[in-house]
């Protein structure tokens, strides 16, 4: 099996996300909530969000938890919804990259699932 490199700047990001997208909008538990998002604006940003998660940046300007909580208020989530959600990111991870900042961009979409949970499912 051949050796995955591991996520190293933005381009290893881009190509992340790219993935991650490419089979969120094909699940039939999530993919409704991206059947009207607006690629050209939503991609770039979630290229800096990501980015800033992994590598501190201080690029990401914005406030995730609130535009979450917006789209729960007219499209409820669920538990099960957020579970494949952090599923789907790690086998795109898996997929793409291996190595310390693939594990640590793993645990930390885990932990941003767990504190969106506990703020707009409670």
């Amino acid at each position: 099996m051949e050796k995955l490199d591991d996520i190293k700047n933005k381009n290893d990001i881009i190509k992340l996300v790219n993935s991650f997208y490419a089979e969120v909008v094909k699940d039939e538990l999530i993919g409704l909530f991206f059947k009207d998002i607006n690629w050209e604006n939503h991609l770039p940003t979630m290229y800096v969000f990501w980015e800033n998660v992994l590598f501190y940046t201080g690029n990401y300007i914005g406030n995730p938890m609130l535009k979450h909580k917006l789209i729960h208020e007219s499209m409820p989530f669920n538990t099960e919804q957020f579970n494949r959600w952090v599923l789907l990111f790690t086998q795109s991870v898996d997929k793409l990259y291996s190595g310390e900042k693939a594990e640590l961009i793993k645990e930390r979409a885990n932990n941003i699932s767990i504190v969106m949970q506990l703020k707009i499912l409670q």
